[in-house]
């Protein structure tokens, strides 16, 4: 009867393990992940370079290989959501940093729309992001 009861304390045990295992690689939460600016201020021009990265939230630490499926940027921030402008990726030159090329043609207010998804994770990140477009 000892053997009987220490082999089910040792599943039990084991069981317990796998589990907390299983918890701890559990993935994040979608609303853990934010896109931040680069830099606030970008040079006003047509061929201005927007950067962004996004980030895990509770950790800082960027996440690369994201797939970024909407960009969209629009002078909402100055009352004109309408006026919109060309915008297209750019290759990475850092891990979890995602590059934008776009037509300002004006100096002012501008809002960054972003939406993509993560690897691993279920959800989509979207972020409106605000810059400033300066001569």
């Amino acid at each position: 009867m000892t053997t009987f009861n220490t082999k089910h304390a040792a599943a039990a045990a084991l069981a317990a393990a796998l589990s907390m295992a299983a918890l701890s690689t559990a993935h994040a939460d979608i609303a853990n992940y934010e896109f931040r600016l680069v830099q606030t201020d970008v040079k006003q021009g047509n061929a201005a370079i927007v950067a962004v990265r996004l980030v895990d939230k509770r950790s800082g630490k960027a996440i690369p290989d994201a797939v970024i499926f909407a960009t969209r940027i629009d002078m909402a921030p100055d009352g004109m959501p309408t006026m919109t402008a060309p915008i297209e990726a750019l290759p990475s030159t850092e891990p979890g940093v995602y590059r934008f090329k776009a037509n300002l043609m004006m100096a002012g207010g501008w809002q960054l729309s972003l939406g993509a998804k993560i690897q691993g994770e279920t959800g989509t990140v979207e972020n409106k992001l605000v810059l400033k477009a300066v001569p």
